[in-house]
């Protein structure tokens, strides 16, 4: 018997997970009014925009994974934003810019998850938005408690939403102080925004008209009307510490739609690992993967020093690879094949030593030297960020009092539909409320650089390299397994121990997340002000005195979180007779799986 914080979820009929106990009893509810797995996915994800406001917005991104019941594999969805058509270098540095604030209107690109939402109900969807939408209209319009996390990041911004971001100031301080927790909180202009959403929705005849209404309120209607309107003349503060006014427009917003696109994957013994694109971090997962194939991981005391060096040391390589490599292909030719190859894998494997290694290590790749040098340049570059708020993305648990970062969701209904989602962006800490919608803008332009010649050079219509990054697994060439976990530059690492465990393990969904988790910042942070820690090993109490001075000795400069502080892993999984699973992680007590 395998003991734990909680009991895996099992059942038939359906299961969702996510980062927030209300969102996943949304998600079962619509289970159970008939609605598939991406209907309970979708609703779930804008309940969470409203309940977990510091962690994601209606105006953020979302990259996901769907395996529709009969498909031979997953797809992925597209609901990454592009940079506005005025997001040039040449414009940045003539605002007094050499890196792209962590806040603000510069920090914008166009807002993806709405349209991603409205693409997956469309094809894979069987309620009416109506049904979608009303949970997330309930809690904005009639109040749901203020988790503690929210209520301090709010408090901790006050004096500045109060001179800076007066629209913020109204919608998180109503009545001039920030909820307290447990209170009830309200956002009624989101609640109307929704509201005037499904109206116009609903003047349409059918379903599918509906939904593709709605998008077109959001990105050719009053949304995008009331952004351009209000980004013409707003100007102001951001995490640099200036006055800026943006370049987001309608125009921008009208030009762009989701997109389903092929994922990435490899094999690992029997089990097949699927990933979205180049354009987000998932690849350093499959990387990892193939680094780590024949290095004896499988008989390692998945506990143990050992281990945690191990790994550690393969994302060290893997991440290095992120920073030198990986962008938007539809802008950038990038050694996809050559990255993910088993030779690849096996050259990086052998640079794994006994010891830590303090070095930026991206590999050689001809053709890309530039790539490579520039990477290693800036991550041996001292940053310092600016005066303004906002400095990237909100933080975990253990860093400081802005607790919490992104939100994850992933459904299995019953007949077999299964979804994996990382929403993101647009909290309440990225920008200014827009006026009237009771929403700020994302900040995910961060991602980019200021350098020419880049894969994440900063230009018009190029997606930023995300964080977001959502996975599926399964043997045999077939989805069953959806997992992730919020963290920003985290995710991937967090994600592919939990993937070890349970495959070398033989751990329950449960089980494989209570156990201890760690985590490395060695490498160049993807949030503003963008910096490294060289040698940084994070690791929770749990692994025990020895193995934690087993690891430095190694050489690891150590941090021992406070307990159960690291890793918001969520997961479900099917079994071929039916049998479904899910599971939550007990820590920062929010997450739930629910499902019968």
């Amino acid at each position: 018997m395998q003991f734990t914080t909680r009991p895996e979820i099992l059942g038939t009929f359906g299961v969702a997970t996510s980062t927030h106990w209300i969102a996943s009893t949304v998600g079962m509810s619509i289970l159970e009014k008939g609605g598939t797995a991406i209907d309970a996915g979708a609703a779930m994800g804008f309940v969470l925009q409203v309940v977990e406001p510091h962690l994601c917005g209606p105006l953020g991104d979302m990259p996901a994974l769907v395996q529709i019941a009969g498909e031979d594999a997953p797809r992925v969805v597209c609901g990454q934003g592009t940079a506005p058509a005025g997001a040039t270098i040449e414009h940045y540095k003539a605002e007094g810019l050499d890196m792209i604030p962590g806040s603000g209107l510069l920090a914008t690109v166009i807002p993806g998850a709405f349209g991603a939402w409205m693409l997956m109900l469309r094809d894979h969807g069987r309620l009416p938005l109506r049904d979608i939408l009303e949970p997330a209209i309930h809690y904005a319009r009639h109040g749901h408690p203020t988790l503690a996390r929210v209520s301090a990041t709010i408090e901790g911004l006050a004096d500045f939403f109060r001179d800076e971001w007066p629209t913020s100031y109204e919608t998180w301080l109503p009545g001039g102080s920030a909820p307290a927790p447990e209170s009830l909180f309200c956002n009624p202009a989101l609640a109307d925004t929704y509201d005037r959403i499904l109206t116009e929705a609903e003047a349409a005849t059918g379903r599918e008209a509906q939904i593709e209404a709605a998008r077109r309120a959001f990105y050719e209607g009053f949304v995008a009307e009331a952004i351009d309107d209000w980004i013409k003349e707003a100007c102001v503060m951001d995490a640099a510490g200036g006055r800026r006014k943006g370049v987001l427009t309608g125009q921008d917003m009208a030009g762009w739609q989701a997109t389903y696109e092929d994922p990435l994957s490899v094999d690992y013994g029997d089990w097949t690992v699927w990933k979205a694109g180049m354009w987000t971090q998932g690849p350093t997962f499959l990387q990892s993967l193939r680094i780590l194939d024949g290095s004896g991981v499988d008989q390692m005391d998945l506990n143990g020093a050992d281990f945690v060096h191990t790994v550690a040391e393969t994302m060290k390589l893997a991440f290095a690879d992120r920073e030198a490599y990986y962008g938007d292909p539809t802008h950038t030719d990038i050694p996809t094949e050559t990255l993910l190859s088993k030779a690849y894998g096996a050259d990086r494997q052998k640079l794994i030593g006994p010891k830590a290694s303090f070095e930026q290590r991206p590999g050689q790749i001809d053709g890309f030297d530039l790539w490579t040098q520039e990477a290693i340049k800036r991550a041996g570059k001292d940053v310092v960020a600016g005066p303004g708020a906002g400095a990237g993305e909100p933080t975990m648990a253990h860093l400081s009092e802005k607790r919490g970062d992104t939100v994850h969701i992933d459904v299995i209904d019953r007949w077999g539909n299964m979804i994996s989602a990382t929403p993101s962006g647009g909290w309440l800490q990225s920008s200014p409320v827009v006026p009237g919608l009771g929403m700020p803008l994302n900040s995910r332009a961060q991602m980019f650089w200021l350098t020419e010649g880049l894969p994440t050079s900063l230009a018009p219509g190029r997606r930023p390299r995300t964080t977001l990054s959502p996975s599926m697994a399964g043997r045999d060439g077939k989805a069953s397994l959806a997992f992730g976990t919020p963290g920003g530059d985290q995710q991937d690492q967090w994600q592919l121990i939990l993937f070890l465990r349970l495959v070398h393990g033989g751990m329950n969904l449960q089980a494989g997340i209570d156990a201890p988790l760690f985590n490395t910042s060695h490498f160049q942070a993807s949030f503003y002000p963008r910096a490294t820690q060289p040698g940084h090993l994070m690791v929770e109490p749990a692994f025990g005195d020895a193995v934690i001075a087993d690891l430095r000795a190694r050489g690891h400069d150590l941090q021992v979180a406070e307990p159960w502080t690291v890793g918001r892993l969520t997961a479900a999984s099917r079994d071929p007779d039916g049998l479904l699973r899910a599971a939550a992680t007990p820590r920062l007590m929010q997450a739930y799986a629910v499902g019968r």
